[in-house]
């Protein structure tokens, strides 16, 4: 599929008019469409009327909504949009020489905006929709920060409370992200905090923790549903946030049409979900249609291997279980992460959407150590100029891999990837890295047989 890279520009920009006014439903054209959401009692799927006292109405519509394929992004949001998107296309054309490759090697750069990274896209319409709902305010989780980042952000727009639980781990390493965040009006909590019944609980049961997504979402989770007022709202994972995550593969597809780009190989880091459902959405609607084929690859890292050494059952969807019951590629829902630098990606799930893809053997699966993502995110850094996020550079890192393949091969194979943040808030992991205290973890067998024990059995 190579293309005549002299004629296509170093940044690929589509116009204004060209940014998406629809999001893609990939479980639309999926004919195995992801396991329902079930409730942990009675293991029957969730109704509509069963998720209202944790999620907003119109986003609960969209959960599940298996079926349009095409759902219309309101004007506010489209306008919003306007700020920063679209974003570019860009061909890495210095990392290419820097590698000596005959491949093509493009990324979708999700970083500029104030947010720093792709998650300002569901962000802006989750807000939204609670403001529609007249909400007081909504809760959330965050590991790294950017997706806090981008719901404050977003709440401040349109004038709403935003409480964010922050991965106690990534609270510690990332005191500016932090800051961010109360600068746009949220407050901020360490997670496991000694707030909340669930947050006590697992301070208890796991004395000194650093946390996990897991914990924080419980926490947000117990407090919305006590708080009159508030919904709870979740940055990936989810259907409704790969739906609205999916203009950042729309674009990618229109830009790459516009000039005759036809990628063998994308590439997305994971950790829930979103930033890779939404890169490849549209591409993999193709596949799934039997239009065109294309190799995809998701990237997790070897700390936290969903997708590469998890089991996919059904599972909570967070560490208090509290949250509805997901079929997932899952460490369990107890299994808390080693405290890498990859906060975004420390998940003990994956997406039901692209845990069923994956199941069906339509996308692929890789683990890299958190060592080589830094050494690529450097390697990067010094020849394309952006100084990308830690989540970010496990696709980079994938990326100069295939990238090297062709090298060997003498193949001009054309390679995208998502590029999904900057890094100028993970100072102290490339610190560690530059002075040589970074460590490698990878859990045993052992360790992942205990988590796997206590997921429930529940037969389906």
């Amino acid at each position: 599929m190579a293309t005549d890279a002299k004629k296509i520009p170093y940044k690929i920009y589509l116009e204004e008019n060209e940014i998406p006014t629809s999001w893609y439903n990939m479980r639309a054209d999926m004919k195995n469409k992801p396991a329902p959401l079930i409730h942990p009692g009675t293991l029957q799927p969730l109704k509509f009327e069963d998720m209202q006292p944790i999620f907003c109405d119109e986003l609960i519509k969209q959960e599940l909504d298996d079926e349009t394929a095409y759902i219309p992004i309101p004007e506010p949001i489209q306008e919003f949009y306007k700020m920063y998107r679209p974003s570019p296309l860009t061909h890495a054309v210095f990392l290419e020489e820097a590698l000596g490759t005959p491949a093509h090697i493009y990324y979708k750069f999700e970083g500029n905006n104030t947010s720093g990274s792709h998650k300002l896209n569901s962000a802006i319409a989750q807000a939204y929709y609670a403001k529609e709902q007249g909400l007081k305010g909504v809760t959330t989780e965050t590991g790294a920060g950017q997706w806090g980042t981008a719901l404050s952000m977003a709440c401040s727009f349109f004038d709403i409370d935003c409480k964010v639980y922050m991965v106690k781990v990534s609270y510690e390493q990332k005191p500016f992200r932090r800051e961010v965040m109360r600068t746009y009006g949220a407050s901020v909590t360490p997670s496991p905090s000694m707030e909340t019944n669930i947050g006590r609980a697992i301070n208890a049961e796991h004395p000194g923790t650093t946390g996990s997504l897991g914990c924080a979402i419980s926490e947000a989770v117990e407090v919305a549903t006590s708080n009159e007022g508030y919904r709870y709202v979740l940055g990936s994972v989810l259907n409704q946030v790969l739906l609205h995550q999916s203009v950042i593969g729309l674009e990618t597809k229109a830009a790459c049409d516009k000039y005759g780009i036809k990628p063998d190989i994308i590439i997305g880091c994971a950790g829930g979900g979103s930033n890779l459902g939404g890169l490849i959405a549209p591409f993999m609607g193709e596949k799934l249609r039997g239009e065109a084929d294309y190799r995809i690859i998701a990237v997790e890292p070897a700390s936290c291997p969903s997708f590469t050494r998890g089991k996919f059952v059904y599972d909570f969807a967070d560490t208090g279980k509290v949250c509805p019951m997901a079929k997932m590629y899952t460490l369990g829902h107890d299994y808390i992460p080693s405290p890498n630098h990859a906060g975004g990606l420390r998940y003990h799930g994956m997406s039901s959407i692209l845990s069923q893809l994956y199941h069906d053997g339509l996308m692929e699966a890789r683990t890299v150590e958190q060592t080589k993502v830094f050494e690529a995110a450097e390697q990067f850094a010094r020849v394309e100029g952006i100084l990308p996020a830690p989540e970010s550079s496990h696709a980079i890192r994938a990326a100069i891999d295939e990238a090297l393949k062709c090298k060997e091969t003498g193949e001009e194979k054309t390679i995208i990837f998502g590029l999904t943040g900057t890094g100028y808030f993970d100072m102290t992991a490339y610190e560690a890295y530059n002075d040589g205290k970074m460590n490698d973890y990878i859990p045993t067998d052992e360790e992942l047989a205990e988590s796997f024990a206590k997921i429930p059995d529940i037969g389906l």
